[in-house]
């Protein structure tokens, strides 16, 4: 991607208050969408180019105005261009939560704590205007498994059967999703900022929730619990979720329901990190299925799963799973 600025920066910033600001390119992942921190003395602001056809900033201020508007913490919109593809914002820094954690390893459970309060928060507001999280998105999902996972490592499977137990294994939960919460979708360590790192009370930011829907409420808990990207103990998951079953009551189904998303969520995963691999040349997601893996076999061991995992018994071999997702070829 080429480091000149994109045609039409000091355009829009001619509009705001932010004219001649120093304008500095962030380095992000290979898309369209480009990251600018825009200075002006002691201030700064986040700018996004998210140019139409190829991206739209649309989705991301429905989200971050509805999040704002309702007390949670996303970053303030200072102006937008949607047609251009222009968003400016609040700058919420560099501090993420997991940079934080793996410095200061004592402040782990107080950060987590602090996140579980926040989805507390959100749940207890009516669901945002947003999409269902129904039976299509969710088929749709762990269907990158066998759409991705199971080419790469030469299996031919039972695609009938996958469908079918899925449906049978989603389908008690859907009444437990009407009316819903909102649910952020990528709800983990490294989309959620500390604003004041050097207070433990601090706030915590919301980025990357642009995809939000309505839906279940153990969805984000899974994001943040069975995380991909990092080792989340089993103590720390346990204790987390005691915290948010005490103050939200979510019901007698709810672990049922949590191992339930936690299966598909897994799934899902294995197969977008196998596509990122195989399509998009980022073999680096490769290192992280092992991970995914081993919470996804946790899921599957609750009988809540058990016509998922009759499928995985009859069509992954025995020492693919062993090995928390074998080489792929």
């Amino acid at each position: 991607m080429s480091d000149a600025l994109p045609e039409g920066i000091h355009e829009f910033l001619g509009d705001t208050e932010w004219e001649g600001a120093e304008i500095a390119p962030l380095v992000g992942d290979a898309s369209f969408r480009r990251y600018f921190r825009i200075r002006m003395g002691s201030r700064s602001a986040m700018l996004m180019h998210a140019p139409p056809p190829h991206e739209d900033p649309r989705p991301f201020l429905h989200v971050a105005h509805w999040l704002n508007d309702n007390g949670m913490r996303a970053p303030h919109i200072l102006a937008e261009d949607a047609a251009g593809g222009w968003v400016l914002t609040e700058d919420f820094g560099d501090q993420r939560m997991r940079e934080w954690i793996d410095d200061h390893p004592r402040d782990e459970e107080h950060i987590y704590a602090q996140a579980i309060d926040a989805l507390v928060q959100l749940h207890q507001l009516p669901p945002g205007p947003f999409d269902p999280y129904d039976m299509a998105v969710y088929r749709r999902e762990v269907d990158l498994f066998v759409e991705w996972y199971c080419p790469a490592m030469g299996l031919e499977v039972d695609l009938d059967g996958w469908r079918a137990t899925w449906d049978e294994a989603l389908t008690p939960l859907l009444v437990r999703q009407i009316p819903g919460v909102t649910v952020l979708r990528d709800y983990h360590a490294e989309n959620i900022m500390l604003l004041e790192p050097s207070r433990l009370a601090g706030e915590q930011g919301l980025i990357d929730f642009q995809d939000a829907l309505v839906g279940h409420p153990a969805y984000d808990l899974v994001s943040l619990l069975q995380d991909a990207r990092r080792d989340v103990s089993e103590t720390l998951e346990h204790d987390m979720l005691c915290r948010y079953r005490a103050a939200a009551d979510p019901g007698e189904f709810f672990e049922a329901d949590y191992a339930r998303l936690g299966a598909q969520r897994n799934t899902k995963i294995v197969g977008i990190f196998t596509r990122l691999c195989k399509r998009d040349g980022k073999h680096r997601y490769l290192a992280m299925i092992p991970r995914v893996w081993q919470a996804m076999e946790r899921d599957l061991a609750h009988e809540a799963l058990a016509p998922v995992a009759a499928w995985f018994a009859a069509n992954i071999p025995q020492e693919i799973r062993d090995s928390l997702g074998g080489e792929m070829q």
